[in-house]
């Protein structure tokens, strides 16, 4: 077989790697490409995916590695290969325009563009037989009827620019109740009453869903939508979605039951969930979320943890080509593996027809909680947890002898800074020293490899060295991660950072004219500027800056950093209740506004072991700080200074007698 090798040879992305040796012309995305595409008169192909994007391998597989095929694509194209991961800014344009032209969506995404970057036609995968016919036939169109396709790209290129694009809303009297409790009531007739998540598949844990939700539970004590929450949190951390065995969520299950993942483990998510699950235990005090927090935490740190303090994006779907081989048993193994252990491990892992998945494989989940299988077998649940830990540790011993999933091994700033978050929400709740370390390390990493001597940010790191500038999506994130590690160490370092970044996304990013801001900065050399604004598995970059704007505001005693969170609010504010799911993040804020934001200011000697009680006390999202030496003189602290404990709880600007202890806190907040 004939050895290959492309331009993509000299790329760090472990998913441009992959393809370096295909027979395939390619090359990375630059400016440069739309210069060569006008030199050569050719199309471009922009073809984008991920390194854990199993229908990415296929396609490969089938086009990709087939000269045939590359001989068409190398005459006729020039052919662009585009990590998502790294450059999501080319992915929303040419998502958008797929969007349009096909009303769906996903990757691999490969989009055809005449040589000034307009696209004229796209789609997701191709098996080979269409993949040619679309070669040829879009190469013929293109010498033979150009001014067809010219029409076609620039009505498309218009669509493209006006998608998520926002206009300043200048009157908003009041944000009302009203509109939150519709949100819920046309929300919630897609709530899976039995399943958790919402009533269709595939399911996604989507974080900042349950987040608001629980928030919103909390704040009117709507005991439907808490028990919708802990129930589907239950459902998800018992499923196959989530690795029994080593810990970790997969991106999604493609059942209703949680039953069956699309093995690929993404940093984002599990980033995010330790956040969900921390506070989730906050308030219902259920062990299980607790398991799920401290082995995930343990997984990052042996899976994905880089030297450096920076955790890696993804562990892919597949080894040895073939989906979920790593994750899956057969019950002749299992029964090798733990002996007598089996009769009981059957049943507490489902090796049965509800754990069945294809070609005699079982998907290890639970479908019984601990307390009720250990009363069944007459343990104790400390009996049962040492039980279970023995049986995880034979699996995984057994399991590491297999041939691995690829790793994707770049680190992203706003994917990290998402995990230093859930690691320092994870801390407060839980108290454990080990993950107040790993997020020093993981904020230590962000300033000294990812944060540039003019306060600009980097998004990629890998080998040692960051090539790409940040987006919105890197500074948002990054803001968010400081602010954590502001209340949970009382550093001032980390507040100072998030407002130097801040001052940086504004020159960068944002748009005087909306009030939002731009994804991509004002050197970007792509067909559209694009505004991120509705929520998904990650949330929106406006809508993490709308609430980093709020937070910094209160914290900072600044009005006009708060006024502006409002005004984004009041941007999007219309028609948020017809797809809450898809303003969920947006809706955490609209909390704030609709029941009182309370902030919890600790000072006295006692005042870090204050502030922690009160982040394990399961209240609404409140901004919680305490006193120390390198802080006292912020805003926040302003005549609150005192030499014994106390606890100041304020609101909308006024504070009531403070208190010495944190239940007496507590009973302020639920009282008035």
């Amino acid at each position: 077989m004939e050895n290959y090798q492309n331009e993509l040879i000299k790329e760090s992305s472990p998913y441009l790697l992959q393809h370096a040796n295909n027979p395939v012309n390619w090359v990375a995305w630059s400016d440069e490409i739309y210069d060569q595409a006008k030199r050569e008169n050719k199309l471009i192909l922009i073809s984008i995916g991920y390194s854990a994007c199993h229908w990415c391998h296929v396609m490969e597989s089938e086009c990709f590695e087939d000269v045939e095929v590359a001989t068409l694509m190398n005459k006729f194209f020039i052919n662009v290969k585009v990590d998502r991961e790294e450059r999501p800014d080319v992915d929303q344009v040419y998502m958008s325009a797929v969007q349009l032209m096909t009303n769906k969506g996903g990757w691999p995404l490969n989009c055809f563009t005449l040589p000034d970057g307009r696209p004229v036609y796209g789609g997701t995968y191709f098996p080979k037989e269409q993949w040619m016919h679309i070669l040829k036939s879009l190469n013929h169109t293109y010498e033979n009827d150009f001014e067809k396709m010219q029409e076609y790209a620039t009505n498309l290129h218009k669509g493209v620019q006006q998608t998520e694009l926002v206009t300043k809303k200048e009157v908003v009297d009041t944000f009302e109740e009203q509109k939150l409790e519709e949100l819920i009531v046309r929300w919630s007739k897609s709530f899976d009453s039995n399943n958790g998540g919402e009533t269709r598949a595939p399911k996604f844990p989507l974080p900042s869903n349950y987040e608001f939700l629980l928030d919103y539970a909390l704040n009117t004590n709507n005991e439907k939508v808490s028990s919708h929450v802990k129930n589907s949190l239950l459902k998800m951390a018992n499923g196959g979605i989530y690795d029994q065995v080593g810990g970790g969520f997969s991106r999604y299950s493609v059942d209703m039951l949680w039953k069956v993942p699309h093995f690929e483990k993404m940093l984002y998510d599990n980033g995010q969930l330790l956040t969900l699950y921390s506070k989730a235990y906050s308030v219902y005090k259920i062990p299980r979320f607790k398991e799920v927090v401290f082995q995930t935490i343990q997984w990052l740190s042996s899976e994905m943890h880089d030297k450096s303090g920076a955790f890696y994006s993804a562990i892919d779907a597949d080894s040895e080509g073939v989906e979920g081989k790593f994750y899956v048993w057969k019950k002749e193994e299992l029964k090798e593996l733990l002996g007598d252990d089996y009769s009981w491990v059957s049943e507490y892992y489902s090796i049965n027809q509800k754990g069945l998945w294809e070609e005699g494989n079982y998907i290890l989940l639970k479908s019984i909680i601990d307390a009720e299988f250990a009363s069944s077998k007459k343990w104790s649940l400390d009996e049962l947890k040492t039980a279970v830990n023995r049986v995880n540790s034979t699996l995984l011993s057994e399991r590491n002898r297999r041939v691995k999933p690829g790793l994707d091994d770049k680190c992203l700033t706003s994917w990290n800074a998402m995990t230093l978050k859930g690691l320092c929400n994870a801390y407060a709740v839980f108290g454990e020293e080990e993950f107040l370390l790993m997020a020093l390390k993981n904020a230590k990493w962000i300033t000294s490899h990812q944060i540039r001597e003019n306060g600009f940010l980097f998004r990629n790191f890998k080998n040692g060295n960051a090539t790409i500038d940040g987006f919105l999506e890197d500074y948002a994130h990054t803001i968010d991660g400081f602010i954590s590690m502001f209340e949970i160490t009382g550093d001032s370092h980390w507040l100072n950072l998030a407002n130097s970044i801040e001052k940086r996304a504004d020159e960068l990013f944002f748009d005087e004219t909306s009030g939002m801001y731009f994804f991509t900065d004002t050197k970007s050399k792509l067909i559209a500027r694009k505004m991120e604004i509705n929520d998904n598995v990650i949330p929106s970059s406006n809508s993490v800056m709308a609430r980093n704007l709020f937070m910094l505001g209160k914290i900072n005693r600044n009005k006009k950093m708060v006024a502006r969170a409002e005004q984004m609010l009041k941007n999007v504010y219309d028609g948020m209740e017809m797809y809450g799911s898809g303003y969920s993040n947006w809706a955490i804020l609209l909390n704030h506004q609709i029941f009182s934001f309370y902030e919890f200011v600790c000072v006295g000697p006692s005042s870090k072991k204050m502030a922690l009680e009160l982040f394990r006390t399961g209240i609404p999202k409140s901004l919680i700080v305490y006193g120390t030496k390198s802080n006292i003189d912020l805003p926040v602290f302003k005549d609150k200074q005192s030499d014994m404990d106390l606890i100041y709880v304020c609101v909308e600007g006024t504070c009531f007698q403070p208190v010495t202890n944190v239940e007496a806190a507590c009973k302020l907040l639920f009282n008035n």
